[in-house]
């Protein structure tokens, strides 16, 4: 075959350091733009961005020519440099370590983007930790709840 073809739709999902509750509404849209920004430079295609206080979910299309890890990298210390240039109050901001990073099938696509969507009506009665236990579950991911925190 002379060319590569790829789509790789990823779920990612990622917490503040701590899961301090430092994504409020007033950075939320901009935090999506510059993702989205940081994404397109490296021919990634952001599907649906979301987030509550203190994670955030991005649904995008994984560029074949970037590796998932280098990806995720970039979008967390673009993202972390500049939250903290909107104020003193994101001054000490960081991500957490990890992340979760779930690969889907066009078919769910729509679900997934809703999903992402109402995080607001879905965090009035589960929060970041049970949801990301979920994650890991249905998708068959093996954890050690000691090092799944920081």
């Amino acid at each position: 075959m002379p060319q590569s073809l790829v789509k790789n739709l990823i779920h990612l999902v990622f917490s503040t350091k701590h899961r301090e509750p430092l994504i409020d509404e007033g950075i939320r849209a901009a935090l999506f733009e510059y993702s989205g920004g940081v994404l397109r430079d490296l021919e990634s295609h952001v599907v649906a961005a979301g987030a509550w206080f203190d994670h955030v979910h991005i649904l995008f299309q994984l560029s074949r020519k970037h590796a998932l890890s280098e990806v995720v990298m970039a979008v967390k210390r673009g993202t972390s440099a500049w939250i903290k240039t909107q104020g003193p109050r994101y001054d000490s901001f960081y991500w957490q370590n990890g992340y979760g990073a779930f690969s889907i099938g066009p078919s769910a696509v729509d679900s997934v983007s809703a999903y992402i969507a109402s995080q607001s009506e879905h965090h009035q009665h589960e929060g970041f930790q049970d949801e990301l236990r979920g994650f890991l579950h249905r998708y068959g991911i093996e954890f050690d709840e000691r090092y799944l925190w920081d």
